[in-house]
């Protein structure tokens, strides 16, 4: 009976001291949104509810439950077994438990002096504080064009930059989200030619469903002049869903802008059912001094004609040929961005070294269109001259994959969504003497460090 008596009182006492520390927004919540949720959930972000406040926060407590037990939310999807980011958003168990407790208590907001330091985010909304904000083109999106597809347009504007300046991180902003599939941006040297402001897009041939007919198939860019991009390093940043915004400074680097380089916008819009124009904006931090190193912006594809890249109907595992690259100089890598659309299953990097060790660098094996992440090294991963970089992915064309249009089509490499794209992004520091040019030699024989 004694022990027994002990053990009642234990469990009395246990239970005691939790009503005395109640799990409260102010002392337990908050910590947990600021570190891991406010990135998106705040004002001018890709979520529609913010999390700055207790007010704010409270009429969303149980779905906040149910998304971080499930895992939906915070959105990650790195394999934990290979490689560490510092921009790991993923939950711990005990930060679900919290919030979990928080919500089935009815959300207590708790002592207001109990709180941390509000987080010191940038101002407007912007990921970054940016020294230079550049206007983009506007867009005129109808609710449904007359075609039911809207090619990738090109459209160059002036950059209102008139002095060599070393950009040191770069945000890009589209007014309308809902209907951006992405935006891509070149820096190109300025030629008297130049048509500002004026749309450039290729028609592709495609089916009254408008899915593209097989001859049109890897050929994106392609029909588009060649002097709209000419001169530039390639494709130095993009909006996708799930970010906008590449910082360099915590890698002492920069990007050389120089004076009176024009700006070429990528621009991939997809109507949503209602008319809309969408005119984004690029937020540029700069430094007075040259750094040290370059942070150099690198995409690289798999084969894309149609006799090497075509998904079979119904197949639900789909491997893609790979991308491959070879590095022509000493690098550093530390970042990393799988890039495919709806039908896109899992995406793994790997490294082979000049001394034939080769190393999983980053594995997703649940990719997302919806949050096309990108991934950033908690430390930079050396990389000699010689090495091998090859990319692998498969997709998944049957009718278990919720988000395809179709599983009983071939389905081709193309623009759309609702095509596929086997295009994985990356970004390495080098030396500043280094051409960003001559950093990689795709295996498909282009040499350069841009996409």
């Amino acid at each position: 009976m004694g022990k027994r008596t002990g053990i009642l009182f234990l469990s009395v006492v246990v239970t005691t001291l939790a009503a005395d520390n109640p799990v409260t927004f102010h002392k337990d919540v908050l910590p947990i949104l600021q570190k891991n949720c406010q990135s998106c959930h705040r004002p001018g972000q890709i979520a529609p509810m913010s999390f700055l406040s207790y007010q704010s926060t409270r009429p969303w407590a149980k779905a906040m439950k149910t998304a971080v037990a499930t895992r939906k939310m915070p959105p990650w999807f790195a394999d934990p077994q290979f490689g560490h980011f510092a921009n790991d958003r993923s939950l711990k168990a005990s930060e679900i438990d919290i919030i979990a407790k928080w919500a089935d208590a009815g959300a207590p907001e708790g002592d207001v002096n109990d709180a941390p330091v509000p987080a010191n985010w940038p101002a407007d909304g912007w990921d970054i504080q940016p020294d230079v904000i550049v206007q983009g083109p506007a867009t005129v999106v109808p609710a449904r064009p007359k075609s039911d597809v809207i090619e990738w347009s090109f459209v160059t504007v002036p950059s209102g930059i008139n002095e060599d300046t070393w950009i040191t991180s770069m945000e890009i902003r589209p007014s309308d989200p809902s209907v951006t599939h992405h935006i891509c941006v070149y820096f190109k040297p300025h030629t008297g030619d130049v048509k500002y402001n004026t749309p450039v897009w290729a028609d592709r041939p495609r089916d009254d469903q408008g899915n593209a007919l097989p001859e049109a198939a890897g050929i994106n860019g392609k029909g588009i002049p060649r002097s709209i991009t000419e001169g530039s390093n390639g494709i130095e940043g993009c909006y996708v869903p799930g970010q906008r915004s590449q910082d360099y400074r915590d890698y002492r680097a920069a990007k050389l802008f120089k004076a009176g380089t024009d700006i070429v916008f990528q621009l991939h819009y997809t109507p949503n059912g209602k008319d809309t124009t969408d005119r984004p904006r690029i937020g540029f931090t700069t430094a007075k001094e040259q750094p040290q190193r370059t942070y150099v912006s690198i995409g690289i594809s798999s084969p894309s004609d149609a006799k090497s890249f075509a998904i079979p109907p119904n197949n639900g595992n789909w491997e893609s040929p790979p991308a491959e690259a070879t590095f022509l100089e000493d690098a550093e890598l530390v970042w990393m961005s799988p890039h495919m659309h709806v039908r896109g299953k899992e995406m793994t990097y790997r490294f082979t070294y000049p001394d034939g060790r080769t190393e999983t660098i980053l594995s997703v094996p649940r990719y997302d269109f919806n949050w096309q992440l990108g991934y950033e090294l908690a430390a930079p991963i050396k990389v000699p001259k010689g090495t091998r970089i090859t990319i692998t992915a498969h997709f998944d064309n049957s009718a278990n994959n919720k988000f395809n249009p179709d599983p009983n089509r071939t389905v081709y490499y193309g623009d759309m969504s609702w095509e596929e794209m086997m295009f994985p992004f990356f970004s390495v520091v080098v030396d500043k003497n280094v051409n960003p040019r001559t950093v990689i030699r795709e295996n498909r024989g282009r040499v350069g460090g841009g996409a």
